[in-house]
């Protein structure tokens, strides 16, 4: 099970961008904060890890909003997950800096929304947008 954060301020979307480590996703596709859970961790507190090492930021608060299933084959490997989206509030301030190494994310930005069709998107940063679409009309 993985998890992934829709994190949007002052009219921008947080996105993380898979660097070669990434496992189900193609490297350098733009994709949301998050990732799995590990064994025994409940998902807001996976949601709250990935979310520190990957941008090093904080969760202020949580709503879980929907829960997509992929199928994605990637180096042979034929990969089966389902992810939980969660809206997420963010204290103000702060810059996004990616804080693990070696990881599957290899930088971190706020993107505009109305330059999100010109980003090269995961499906589940694709599936993002369209929560936040949905949610937002």
């Amino acid at each position: 099970m993985s998890v992934y954060a829709l994190a949007v301020c002052e009219g921008r979307m947080l996105l993380t961008r898979l660097s070669g480590a990434s496992p189900v996703f193609a490297p350098g596709l733009w994709h949301l904060p998050g990732g799995g859970v590990d064994p025994g961790e409940q998902p807001v507190e996976a949601l709250v890890r990935e979310l520190r090492e990957e941008t090093g930021l904080e969760a202020a608060g949580a709503e879980l909003l929907d829960a997509r299933s992929y199928a994605v084959t990637r180096d042979g490997v034929d990969w089966h997950l389902t992810a939980l989206f969660y809206a997420v509030d963010l204290p103000a301030g702060g810059a996004p800096e990616v804080s693990e190494t070696g990881g599957s994310t290899d930088a971190v930005a706020w993107v505009p929304l109305p330059d999100l069709p010109d980003v090269p998107l995961s499906p589940a940063a694709q599936d993002g947008v369209r929560l936040l679409r949905a949610r937002t009309g």
